[in-house]
């Protein structure tokens, strides 16, 4: 019961989206995968491709660079935990962002 009481306040400060999530889930629950492309528009391209982050579409990036950015963070970008991004879905990510086409409309810096 304590348990419960920490993990609903601790996710009340960190944002009503995190809040959201953990209340669709059950506790231990494994997720199902997401697509490399739901993972870029859940969570990458918030930033980039929005003048926020650079465009890192349709550059060739090194996966594992890819890999390495997302897990330890990179200036302003945020490192990003295995219950965030799977470890399954950043290797799907990182060889999906190597492998994308520029999408015309996206902007950075």
């Amino acid at each position: 019961m304590n348990r419960l009481i920490l993990l609903v306040a601790g996710l009340a400060l960190a944002g009503p989206a995190q809040l959201a999530l953990a209340s669709s889930q059950k506790l231990g629950e494994v997720q199902p995968q997401r697509s490399p492309e739901a993972v870029y528009d859940a969570v990458c391209g918030y930033c980039h491709g929005q003048n926020v982050g650079p465009v890192i579409r349709g550059r060739s990036l090194p996966p594992e660079a890819t890999e390495y950015i997302v897990r330890h963070g990179q200036n302003a970008m945020p490192a990003f935990r295995p219950t965030e991004i799977s470890p399954g879905e950043l290797k799907a990510l990182a060889l999906w962002l190597q492998k994308s086409a520029a999408d015309p409309k996206e902007k950075g810096q």
